[in-house]
């Protein structure tokens, strides 16, 4: 029971990571492009 438990409370800070991990990438290729282009990001 303590192993499974342990195992759902550490999972939450690996599925944070990633997602925040896609968003930044997600935001870098957006401004990447937008520089390219020459437009605002906003």
């Amino acid at each position: 029971m303590t192993a499974l438990l342990t195992a759902y409370v550490l999972m939450w800070p690996v599925i944070v990571a990633g997602v925040l991990f896609t968003i930044v990438r997600s935001f870098i290729a957006e401004a990447r492009e937008a520089r390219r282009e020459g437009r605002p990001l906003v």
